[in-house]
């Protein structure tokens, strides 16, 4: 109610769709391929918005609509950097480059790589209109290496919020240029999550808001219960970076002090044949959520005949969807008769409006959780120590 906290201004937010749309429409001219470099919060918001759009999904193109396709480099492994850039058209290829502080080594190494490609061929006039970049404004005392190799090469560049991480940043133009470069309804996604900030505001306990009654159970059961480990497990393609999102919102943003519980990611139905039967009968450590989305009736059918052959006439005349949902019904059953905890979160349908409020719900649950816990669900300092560390190994 405050204004104190700039995400939850966010999806309210509308004067930077815009400028985000218009960068990421100029920098698609001409454009086969669009390359997204960075890591962490930098890299999976997008990367979860970008799969709902068919994005990193088993039999999509990559292009749909006409689109140039999305390739996102999260991890710096030198001989995939190494055979990316030696592989790409460089006259159809566009790189967006995303640090939040512009000092995230990772990333300038990638951009300062790319450039260097280009220089190389003798592409250099260019490199501005092939680069786009999105970091902190200028600030007085602040060193910013992403911005100050972008001003020295005219690359444009965009502000991220100083005053939101990268892992909360899903929702802000970090998430929103590839979002666009997938032709999604931006304005759905944030009013999905503007949903549930009025929720927040409108609540009169905290047992009627549902980020709350998770962060409580969450936090309830690893204190009392031994429960240490959150599995995220939703039961769609489109949502297996959500899950990994996910991952790195509650590990990063909890893991201190000796606190927090160990986050998974999981895919339905596949996991059921990898992970489950730790979940079932393993030690009780896992407090498991599956997400459902309303998939009934949905895909191909199976055709009794051959169903029949098969031995499996139960799935006669069933479609694929039909199996899926009956999957991720028996399952949290199946559970809940081995004593193990587990919660539902069904969606009528997974389109912008619901994934932008389960991004929002998840961000305010574990927020929720870090008040319970005591710490500061903002910073991440070990990370940072790593960092400085990293530094004096190269400087040495």
């Amino acid at each position: 109610q405050s204004g104190a906290l700039p995400l939850l201004r966010v999806p309210s937010r509308r004067d930077d769709i815009a400028p985000a749309r218009d960068a990421i429409d100029r920098l698609s001219e001409g454009a086969a391929t669009l390359v997204f470099f960075g890591t962490g919060g930098s890299s999976l918001g997008g990367q979860t918005l970008a799969q709902l759009g068919g994005w990193c999904i088993p039999g999509d193109n990559g292009n749909g609509g006409g689109r140039p396709r999305m390739r996102f480099y999260d991890n710096l492994d030198p001989r995939t950097l190494g055979r990316a850039l030696g592989g790409l058209d460089l006259e159809t290829t566009r790189f967006i480059l995303t640090s939040k502080s512009g000092n995230t080594p990772e990333t300038l190494v990638q951009a300062i790589a790319a450039i260097e490609v280009f220089r190389a061929a003798g592409l250099a006039d260019r490199i501005a209109q092939s680069f786009l970049a999105l970091t902190e404004p200028a600030a007085p005392g602040i060193s910013n290496g992403l911005r100050a190799l972008c001003e020295s090469l005219s690359i444009p560049t965009l502000p991220h919020d100083p005053g939101i991480g990268g892992r909360y940043s899903g929702l802000t133009n970090v998430g929103l240029l590839p979002a666009l470069a997938r032709g999604l309804d931006v304005v759905a996604l944030r009013e999905g999550a503007e949903d549930v900030v009025q929720s927040l505001l409108n609540v009169k306990q905290a047992g009627d808001f549902a980020p709350a009654i998770g962060a409580s159970i969450a936090i309830g059961l690893a204190k009392e219960k031994g429960i240490k480990a959150n599995v995220m497990m939703p039961y769609s393609d489109r949502l297996s970076r959500f899950a990994a999102w996910y991952v790195q919102l509650w590990g990063e943003s909890l893991g201190k002090n000796g606190e927090g519980t160990t986050p998974v990611a999981a895919l339905g139905p596949v996991d059921q044949h990898s992970q489950l039967q730790l979940y079932l009968d393993g030690t009780p450590q896992h407090f498991i959520t599956i997400i459902r989305e309303n998939c009934a009736g949905q895909g191909p059918k199976v055709s009794p005949d051959l169903a029949k052959v098969a031995g499996a006439g139960y799935i006669a005349g069933r479609t694929a969807g039909d199996l899926v949902a009956a999957q991720s019904r028996a399952i949290p059953e199946t559970l809940i008769a081995a004593g193990r905890p587990v919660r539902t979160i069904d969606l009528d349908r997974l389109d912008e409006r619901s994934l932008g409020a389960l991004m929002m719900h998840f961000m305010l649950e574990t927020i929720l959780a870090g008040h319970l816990l005591g710490v500061d669900p903002f910073d991440q300092p070990a990370v940072e120590s790593g960092k400085i560390l990293t530094r004096r190994y190269l400087e040495n």
